[in-house]
């Protein structure tokens, strides 16, 4: 098997999964549309430190007890501007004018959800704990330790982006808890956008494979490059590993403990493949095998690996009880977005929001009430007034 990237490269590709990928509920679609603010957070440089010298900040909006300040709001506009390069470089002028106007709503929506979080009392320390982990064995790394460094040769803090992925976890988790369990979608639903949309459904021979290997690259520089003892040792671990898996132990429990392949950490998963994609001789031996079906010990240029078929697509509309869980997740993000906002809506009316005058939050709700200023020296007026040390208050 090929050296893998360094660590550094290894931790910007994973912090790019994580600004993208959401675990458990799917919310990956709506969110990038809903909190682009959080896609490229992590890679935003921050503002300098202020010092005596340094003009006072802007404040544009006030939600509740917290701020957004102009520099916030242009870093988000920036971060718009990128993920559009990324996405689109032909139409980025016409990408950033479509949803340039609602920088300033994203943001409010985002601390809306966080203030919902905190009334509901979600703070997210496990799963930030789990999600670092997985990045780390993803990565391959020894310690949390070896994943700051790969953080900080990027140039990335790694506290910033620890705080911008719990950020995350905790939109997403109120987001389902709040909107999402509240949908209910019926058969009748299910087989009404099955039907509109077969052509849309149409997809090649595939087989979805998932790997164990045991490599037999040297990890001693010294060692002979036809070290016999070795490739007989690496076979025999496999054999061994093989012989677990014919016993009942799950496959991807088993790749996630031994395997020294890029994909361990998600229990050995390699995704799809289609015809003519393949090695020939591998071609030929996973389209015959049945899902669930695990082959014998291959040799390879990498080592010893082991292939489990878990998906074996034909060609042609599925029928729809074999996509029904892509159906329904079809439609759930077809409704999750204008329940979201109505949710968003109803937060908005239930909120303390001021903005300064120059901006617009299009999200706002015609139900909004203007905040009335008061005198009361509540712990909220308390909070706010420390910051009015360091920060200009509308």
């Amino acid at each position: 098997m090929a050296a893998g990237p360094a660590p550094e490269v290894q931790f910007t590709e994973a912090l790019a999964r994580e600004c993208c990928e959401l675990k458990g509920i799917s919310l990956q679609i709506f969110m990038r549309k809903l909190l682009p603010c959080l896609l490229l957070v992590c890679f935003a440089a921050l503002p300098p430190a202020l010092t005596a010298d340094t003009i006072v900040e802007e404040i544009i909006a006030r939600i509740n007890n917290q701020i957004v300040t102009r520099t916030e709001y242009l870093r988000s506009k920036e971060q718009l501007r990128q993920e559009a390069q990324q996405q689109d470089p032909g139409n980025v002028d016409k990408i950033v004018a479509e949803k340039d106007k609602d920088v300033l709503r994203d943001l409010i929506d985002q601390q809306l959800l966080l203030d919902k979080g905190k009334d509901l009392g979600i703070t997210a320390d496990t799963d930030l704990i789990k999600r670092l982990d997985e990045m780390r064995k993803d990565m391959k790394l020894e310690s949390m330790e070896d994943l700051e460094k790969a953080a900080v040769s990027q140039g990335i803090s790694f506290e910033d982006f620890k705080q911008n992925l719990r950020t995350q976890i905790i939109t997403q988790q109120v987001i389902s808890k709040e909107v999402g369990s509240r949908m209910a979608i019926s058969k009748e639903e299910l087989q009404q956008f099955y039907d509109e949309h077969k052509s849309q459904m149409e997809q090649p021979e595939q087989v979805r494979l998932s790997e164990l290997l045991v490599s037999t690259e040297k990890k001693n520089k010294d060692a002979a490059a036809g070290d016999e003892q070795q490739l007989a040792a690496a076979k025999a671990k496999a054999e061994d590993l093989l012989a677990q898996i014919k016993k009942g132990a799950a496959f991807d429990e088993i790749a996630k403990k031994n395997s020294d392949g890029p994909t361990a950490a998600q229990g050995g998963d390699l995704g799809y493949f289609k015809r003519g994609t393949l090695a020939k001789e591998l071609e030929d031996r996973t389209f015959a095998m049945k899902p669930g079906a695990v082959s014998d010990v291959i040799r390879t240029k990498q080592g010893f690996v082991i292939l489990k078929v878990t998906e074996h697509q034909t060609a042609g509309v599925p029928p729809l009880s074999e996509i029904e869980p892509k159906v329904q997740e079809a439609i759930y993000m077809q409704k999750l977005q204008p329940a979201l906002r109505a949710y968003l809506l109803k937060l908005r009316e239930d909120a303390y929001i001021k903005i300064a005058p120059g901006y617009v939050d299009t999200g706002a709700s015609p139900n909004q009430t203007a905040p009335v200023e008061t005198t009361a020296k509540d712990a909220g007026a308390k909070e706010l007034k420390k910051k009015k040390k360091k920060l200009g208050i509308i």
